[in-house]
């Protein structure tokens, strides 16, 4: 995939993070349903036609089959939802990992406490931060089991 369409896409998950926002749907659960959602793995997918029909149809999609995760609720803020939401989507250009995965390892909790301190690194790094952090606690987690 070429990287014009790529950062579209970027772009395009920002805006629909965002729009969770304008509709006042809680952000942790929002953002949870989508990464996990066939929408996501379709966006993830080589080609899908989900790649080309905008912010707003995907919302519709996502009002329709993830219905347990679109309530109202806590919003993060806007800035903070187009950074998550773009970075998701360039982690999964990055990495080749699956937005299930990716969710998995920087949830949106992690993601809305780094927000302040990593928005103004480059995608990439932050992208590398996230994922050693995952990897300590996956480390410290095996040495509490065997303690």
């Amino acid at each position: 995939m070429n990287e014009l369409l790529q950062i579209s896409l970027c772009e395009m998950q920002a805006e629909l993070f965002q729009l969770s926002v304008e509709k006042g749907y809680d952000s942790r659960d929002f953002i949870e349903g989508f990464m996990k959602s066939n929408v996501a793995k379709g966006l993830d997918s080589e080609f899908s036609h989900t790649q080309w029909v905008g912010s707003a149809y995907l919302m519709d999609r996502l009002e329709k089959e993830d219905s347990q995760y679109i309530h109202p609720g806590e919003c993060y803020s806007m800035a903070q939802m187009e950074w998550i939401g773009y970075l998701y989507r360039y982690w999964h250009f990055y990495t080749g990992e699956s937005s299930k995965e990716i969710y998995r390892q920087a949830n949106a909790q992690t993601m809305r406490t780094v927000y302040l301190g990593y928005h103004t690194l480059s995608n990439e790094l932050a992208i590398i931060k996230l994922k050693e952090t995952y990897t300590m606690k996956q480390q410290r987690r095996k040495v509490n089991k065997t303690a």
